[in-house]
């Protein structure tokens, strides 16, 4: 079974720290998002996620989804779709799936 067919099913909740942008626009931190995001998935699959990149612009509107960039083992690369719950900036992780 791949690791993306592990993950299929994942409904891990985040919590990313909040930045302020220029404008007031208040955004998700992008390093935060993507720590956060990496251990997530490294405790539900029990393997060591390389990397993880997520956008560095993505405004603070609760029912929004963005996606980051996942490295997974064995050099296999997926998307992962997350949502940003409320104003606090709580996500949940909609979907993995393989990049093309």
């Amino acid at each position: 079974m791949t690791v993306l067919l592990r993950v299929a099913f994942l409904a891990a909740l985040v919590t990313a720290a909040l930045a302020t942008a220029g404008c007031g626009d208040t955004v998700i931190d992008a390093q935060s998002t993507e720590e956060t995001l990496q251990a997530s998935l490294e405790k539900s699959l029990h393997e060591k996620i390389p990397s993880v990149e997520c956008p560095s612009d993505v405004k603070v509107e609760p029912g929004k989804t963005f996606t980051c960039q996942v490295n997974l083992p064995k050099g296999e690369q997926a998307t992962a779709t997350l949502k940003i719950r409320n104003k606090d900036a709580d996500i949940s992780i909609v979907r993995l799936k393989p990049s093309k």
